[in-house]
């Protein structure tokens, strides 16, 4: 057996061990749970029809692609088994891609914040090292920093209605906030003490409306239904 695989069972009996001899306390009212970890917003929505391109391009969509970031959640115990968490993460960066008529062609790229409110319901009981939940919230996404892919303006100007008005030389990119629900399940695992492995997933309504503005005065919108499933793996403390 190698080093690396005698750290790795030391490491997971340890784990155990912590888990089998840690005391039982199930959150209760006026508790305080501090998360830190890391999440992943992957994208399942797909969007529209981008509208006020040229005859014979009738199937251009786009799509956004996943991101991770570092994550911290914050849960206030308003009574036995009933929390309000509020999740925050820092920025994610989303590309975007072509699909359809657009297929191979990056589109962009954006920025979001999705900060989420949710009321929780615990289901652990005092003698029970895991503590499982459900939540339902509403969320907020703040799209920023949106930016047009050279890629995108080469294919646009190999179009000859585009062309013929002497081809497009910059563009903007704007994609509209959205407010969404968003329904989660976790789980929380008493390690030691106050201390706790958190995993939890969601899944938030996240619709937005894109808009391409080009510097000739040609407008090009599409619908873009984001709809990601947020997978989080954190440590938390409780205070």
């Amino acid at each position: 057996m190698n080093n690396s695989a005698k750290i790795r069972i030391t490491v997971a009996t340890a784990i155990i061990s912590l888990v089998l001899t840690a005391p039982v306390m199930a959150h209760e009212k006026g508790d305080v749970l501090l998360r830190a970890g890391v999440v992943t917003v992957v994208p399942t929505g797909d969007s529209g029809v981008v509208s006020g391109l040229p005859d014979g391009v009738n199937n251009a969509r786009v799509e956004v692609e996943k991101n991770t970031q570092l994550s911290l959640t914050a849960v206030y115990m308003l009574r036995d088994r009933i929390g309000l968490e509020v999740l925050a993460a820092t920025p994610f960066k989303h590309d975007i891609v072509g699909k359809g008529d657009l297929e191979g062609v990056d589109v962009g790229e954006t920025s979001h914040l999705p900060p989420t409110l949710s009321l929780q319901y615990y289901f652990g009981e005092k003698n029970s090292r895991f503590n499982p939940y459900v939540g339902l919230g509403l969320n907020y996404t703040l799209f920023f920093s949106e930016k047009v892919d050279g890629k995108l303006v080469d294919t646009l100007n190999t179009l000859p209605t585009v062309a013929h008005l002497g081809g497009v030389h910059s563009a903007d990119l704007e994609l509209d906030g959205s407010f969404g629900l968003a329904a989660q399940a976790g789980v929380d695992v008493q390690l030691k003490d106050n201390w706790y492995l958190n995993a939890a997933v969601w899944y938030v309504d996240i619709d937005t409306s894109a808009t391409l503005k080009t510097d000739l005065g040609t407008s090009h919108e599409v619908d873009v239904a984001v709809d990601p499933w947020v997978f989080n793996v954190a440590v938390a403390y409780k205070f």
